[in-house]
């Protein structure tokens, strides 16, 4: 490719775990005082770039709304997987008022995804690009997990 050559990036709001984390947000919105927000301002939130990283603390609490973020963002992994697949993909997590522990999703008696999580009250990815990028990646491996084991996802 030469030097000077364009090259395109995928709009990461096309993406179809965004348009599932789009869904998230838009169903926890009872009231419709979201309704004319943008997408990529419902989204706004799980973007850190590094200045706002380096104002966090090294270790603290995490408030109940970043704790809800981070299940939006599972919550959003588990349906694009299940849209994927076919299968139901169920959310489970458990952490510490700390900010530490673990998040799995579970299709049947499949863990589909293991992450441990650290530093909660930082949860948040440096762009757009990036929270596309993780959250195909992990949908990526929940659905590749459940094609290596289709018996005991479906059990």
């Amino acid at each position: 490719m030469p030097e000077n050559a364009a090259v395109i990036v995928p709009n990461p709001m096309e993406s179809a775990f965004i348009r599932e984390l789009v869904k998230q947000w838009r169903a926890q919105d009872s009231y419709g005082a979201w309704e004319k927000k943008s997408d990529e301002l419902l989204l706004a939130p799980y973007i850190l770039d590094k200045e706002q990283r380096k104002a966090l603390p090294i270790i603290g609490d995490p408030d109940p709304e970043v704790l809800w973020r981070v299940e939006l963002f599972y919550n959003a992994v588990g349906l694009a997987t299940e849209r994927r697949t076919g299968i139901m993909v169920a959310p489970m997590m458990k952490m510490s008022h700390e900010g530490f522990g673990r998040m799995v999703l579970i299709a049947g008696r499949l863990i589909v995804v293991n992450k441990q999580l650290r530093d909660v009250h930082r949860f948040g990815f440096p762009s757009m690009e990036k929270l596309a990028e993780e959250g195909d990646k992990l949908v990526s491996a929940a659905v590749e997990m459940i094609e290596q084991f289709p018996a005991v996802a479906r059990y």
